[in-house]
């Protein structure tokens, strides 16, 4: 009978650190954090086109008591809710097809679907918000809002905050918080951070120097937040591809 030497399987330290290479290169394979970053900047610009070409400019009544009131007060209408409705459901169906498709050529799974289900979850909750407050039209000058029951004076501080926060800062920045989440990413989390923090910015009518009565007025609202995409995804197309030449 003959020993025979037996390959050591290194000490548990070793096994873990493996590991834990193993996990994260998984995880880099896993990313394209750029590609949903891009969709959502797109569709956010193109905002600024829509609001440019649904732009209406119309006269009605005065509330009682205004000094207006003989001549009619201006109200402006612009932008469709079926735009954003629609364009971010596509943009989660995109995402979730190309995360699929990139998944099964490199052999890997994909923690997308957590991101791509709060997405339309959340979309569907601000169409629904809007359809809500909206079912009677647009309100009249010094008529409220219908805020889901709640009577709020259209041109408060508050109400303008809410339009802010169910608006594109729930229909995309709390599913980047998500996404950062799956992914482990804290770059990804600040990215988000200063998204929601630049959506919630409450904007008043005259921003940038453009007119309320502008065509163009959409523009304060949509050019800060898609350049910000538009950069982000740039940024992590460039640290990916940096990634891959360092591993190669």
């Amino acid at each position: 009978m003959t020993d025979a030497s037996v390959p050591s399987p290194g000490t548990p330290q070793e096994v873990l650190a493996g590991l834990g290479d193993l996990a994260r290169r998984v995880r880099a394979a896993q990313r394209a954090t750029w590609f949903p970053l891009l969709l959502l900047g797109a569709l956010t610009l193109g905002g600024i086109l829509v609001g440019r070409l649904t732009f209406e400019v119309k006269t009605v009544p005065c509330p009682p008591g205004d000094p207006a009131a003989g001549a009619g007060c201006t109200v402006i209408s612009q932008g469709s809710p079926f735009y954003w409705t629609i364009g971010l459901a596509v943009a989660y169906a995109a995402t979730a097809f190309f995360f699929l498709r990139r998944s099964r050529s490199r052999g890997v799974g994909s923690p997308v679907g957590p991101y791509v289900l709060t997405g339309i979850v959340l979309v569907g909750l601000v169409a629904a918000t809007q359809a809500w407050s909206l079912r009677h039209g647009m309100p009249n000058p010094g008529e409220p809002l219908d805020f889901w029951g709640l009577r709020l004076d259209a041109d408060s501080g508050t109400t303008l905050f809410l339009e802010r926060l169910t608006g594109s800062a729930t229909a995309v920045g709390l599913p980047l918080l998500v996404l950062a989440r799956v992914e482990r990413s804290r770059v990804l989390l600040l990215f988000a951070v200063v998204y929601l923090a630049i959506e919630l910015v409450p904007l008043r009518p005259g921003g940038w120097g453009i007119p309320a009565t502008s065509p163009w007025s959409a523009v304060p609202h949509f050019a800060v937040p898609g350049a910000l995409l538009l950069l982000g995804a740039l940024g992590f197309a460039l640290a990916e591809r940096s990634g891959k030449s360092g591993r190669s």
